[in-house]
């Protein structure tokens, strides 16, 4: 096993196409209290990631009894913290309109990710293996690259039969592009539009603070897209009213 990321949460082990999340044990805390902590969060977190995989793109977790470890699919693409600002503009604004969709889906499902960073969203082209047939069963992809540039949405009773029932309609025009959200170790399920505004300021500070010379654009371009969830304006309105906490406060 490779160790490929580490916070002060937990370690991030890869060991061929899966990665497994662990809980870090903290010698501070009384260890009964730890165990209960620990177990608790990664109890939340891997219904969150189920939830969620039935939403939008990101890791289903496989299930298993280890109480502080969660293992998931390698999502094999590109981290946005760090691909993002190399892309052509074009490119970033058409990534923020999936952002903008997955965190509309998200919230209509009252699910808060709790950490809406570029750290926490990968960017998978369409040569990755997960678009080859077969794939992996645990990602969950909401829609499928189309094999020519002839091929038509499959309807309902297609998709069952052909095992795709898992599957969105698919655009022909579509470049099969992806954001896979990951890292739900902060979320929480709520209906209240202060969580939901929250989150989506999280982004926006997020995006001045890495990708500050288009930030503004790549904003507007999320808000755009958010729109599309039945709450929007009220959420929106709550969002003005967080930034100027934020503003005032001294």
């Amino acid at each position: 096993m490779k160790t490929i990321a580490q916070g002060a949460e937990a370690i991030i082990f890869k060991e061929g196409n899966k990665v497994t999340k662990d809980r870090i044990k903290k010698s501070y805390r009384i260890p009964e209290i730890d165990n209960k902590i620990r177990t608790r969060r990664t109890k939340s977190e891997t219904k969150l990631l189920i939830k969620a995989s039935q939403i939008i793109n990101c890791p289903k977790p496989i299930i298993e009894t280890q109480a502080h470890q969660i293992k998931m699919p390698f999502i094999d693409g590109k981290k946005l913290s760090e691909h993002l600002d190399k892309f052509p503009l074009t490119k970033q604004k058409q990534i923020c309109k999936q952002i903008g969709e997955s965190i509309a889906k998200l919230h209509d499902n009252n699910i808060i990710h709790g950490d809406l960073t570029t750290s926490n969203m990968i960017y998978v082209p369409t040569k990755s293996s997960l678009f080859k047939k077969g794939g992996d069963e645990n990602l969950s992809i909401k829609t499928k690259t189309p094999s020519t540039k002839k091929s038509f949405p499959l309807n309902k009773s297609q998709a069952k039969k052909s095992g795709k029932a898992d599957f969105e309609a698919i655009n022909p025009r579509d470049n099969g592009e992806r954001i896979f959200f990951i890292d739900f170790g902060l979320g929480f399920i709520s209906q209240r539009y202060e969580d939901k505004a929250v989150d989506l300021h999280l982004l926006k500070q997020a995006l001045e603070a890495k990708h500050f010379k288009h930030w503004e654009v790549l904003f507007k371009v999320i808000i755009k897209r958010y729109k599309n969830s039945k709450d929007a304006d009220k959420i929106l309105k709550q969002l003005e009213k967080v930034e100027k906490r934020g503003r005032y406060k001294k």
